[in-house]
């Protein structure tokens, strides 16, 4: 077993795991972060995970039948085995989150008990939000399953593929606004600058674990790649859908248009960033 890629593949899911407490860094100089600016940055990241979910991880799962280039799409006959895999995958990154949204809503967690709380309730408050954060790590691991292969770009020696690298950036640059959300209730609470810091980040620690897990998983598993691929997909578009849009839109429910036009503007701005990495 290669001990090194495993590593690799946990400071990769560690690094979008400290990209959360970014969104913490504006409250050291404002006290709160507009409605618009909010909006703007959930829409951004929805663009962003749309992106590396239909145009990464679905045609990954495709790529030895669909080719996408500057001059056009091309598509030869794909096997129903690995569109049924692909679908059962999707069906079950879908059936994770909807499963989480029910956890994290049963589960009472309260941000002030956060200082109080004793070895038993941390215990709980991973766990909980470990069902939440899971999914964006095995996003992270799947797309690491060519590493060490031939292509894809050399960093510290190692061949990581393109899809790995869209993948890191995309969970990153969605973790920023989700700090943002996690450090505005805190702040209102009266939690110090560095402590929102690390809340953030704690929130997103079992992506690494995520990022791991699912790399083993297509590691042992290769023929069961479209699997570990559509469940990425399907976890990640159905957070968006399920989670990110409401988020953007009930802040800015003030808003002139109620938000929608900030939230159009980041989605599409998140695509324009994201999709012309699949032409490097």
């Amino acid at each position: 077993m290669d001990w090194g890629s495993f590593a690799f593949v946990f400071l990769a899911g560690l690094v979008t795991a400290l990209a959360t407490g970014i969104g913490a860094l504006p409250f050291f100089f404002v006290r709160d972060v507009s409605d618009r600016w909010n909006v703007a940055l959930w829409g951004i990241a929805s663009g962003i995970m749309l992106s590396a979910s239909v145009f990464g991880l679905v045609l990954e799962a495709l790529s030895a039948y669909v080719r996408v280039s500057l001059s056009g799409v091309s598509v030869s006959s794909v096997p129903t085995r690995t569109l049924l895999l692909l679908l059962v995958g999707l069906l079950a990154g879908v059936l994770l989150v909807v499963v989480a949204h029910r956890v994290i809503e049963g589960a009472e967690v309260n941000p002030r008990q956060y200082e109080e709380a004793d070895f038993r309730k941390l215990l709980l408050i991973l766990g909980v939000l470990t069902v939440h954060s899971f999914p964006e790590g095995v996003a992270v691991g799947v797309a690491f399953a060519d590493l060490g292969l031939e292509g894809g770009f050399r960093i510290f020696g190692v061949a990581v593929p393109l899809l790995a690298v869209f993948m890191t950036v995309a969970i990153s640059v969605h973790n920023v606004p989700e700090g943002v959300a996690i450090s505005i209730p805190l702040r209102s609470m009266g939690v110090s600058n560095p402590k929102l810091v690390w809340w953030s980040v704690f929130s997103s620690l079992p992506q690494p674990v995520g990022a791991v897990v699912a790399f083993y998983f297509v590691r042992v598993a290769r023929d069961l790649l479209p699997v570990g691929f559509g469940f990425a997909a399907g976890a990640m578009v159905y957070l968006v859908l399920a989670e990110f849009v409401p988020e953007a839109l009930e802040r800015g429910a003030d808003l002139p248009n109620g938000g929608r036009s900030e939230l159009l503007a980041g989605i599409v701005a998140g695509v324009v960033v994201m999709v012309p990495l699949l032409f490097v």
